[in-house]
């Protein structure tokens, strides 16, 4: 005859739950060092601008660098692209550069309004991610 204790046919939820937040912060870290990686690479260093509709060519290399990813574990998720280097209006590029649209800068001591088209970079790199994420959760939880 098999005997059971009560209870024993349960798992115990703080395992699970801390397995399961376990595996969440590891997928998902893996999933923005993947998504930043083809970011970065689709950045070209060099003079010219890039055509609208392709992304965008680093003239100075900031661009770049500064694109990172950080678990946020508050919700759960994952945050993609690049910093904001100042708090003053020339922050705004890289918004405008995946987004198009007017901004300001000031060109020998004079603003001027300038249309930008976009020119995506973050959201293709995700695009071309996304279809990778359910790979990395199978097995995930241990």
């Amino acid at each position: 005859m098999i005997r059971f204790k009560p209870g024993a046919l349960f798992f115990d939820s703080k395992l699970v739950m801390s397995s399961v937040d376990r595996a969440t912060r590891r997928v998902l870290a893996k999933f923005g060092a993947f998504v930043r990686r083809t970011a970065k690479s689709s950045i070209r260093k060099r003079k010219k601008p890039s055509a609208p509709g392709n992304p965008p060519s680093s003239h100075t290399g900031l661009l770049k660098k500064f694109i990172w990813f950080g678990y946020e574990p508050q919700h759960q998720s994952v945050v993609i692209g690049p910093k904001q280097l100042t708090q003053n209006k020339r922050g705004a590029a890289p918004p405008l550069l995946e987004h198009g649209g007017v901004g300001t800068f000031r060109r020998k001591k004079k603003l001027r309004r300038v249309r930008y088209h976009p020119r995506p970079f973050m959201g293709p790199a995700l695009d071309k991610e996304q279809p990778k994420l359910s790979a990395m959760w199978r097995d995930s939880v241990n």
